[in-house]
């Protein structure tokens, strides 16, 4: 796991689930590129955590089964 500044960061192309709502809740956005890029939407200038797609895959089947 790295963490990214937030200027390399804002280039990238970030996605928001489709189960967030837009009340504001407790939401995280990703970026894919050679790394995935994991950052929370209500903090656009926040930190941003950089994992490999091995990683984010794992994360993804055990919070989704």
């Amino acid at each position: 796991m790295n963490t990214t500044d937030a200027p390399a960061a804002q280039k990238l192309v970030w996605f928001k689930s489709s189960h967030s709502g837009a009340e504001g809740g407790d939401c995280v956005e990703v970026a894919a590129a050679a790394l995935v890029h994991i950052r929370d939407s209500k903090q656009f200038d926040g930190p941003v955590m950089t994992v490999t797609p091995a990683a984010w895959a794992g994360f993804v089947g055990l919070v989704t089964s």
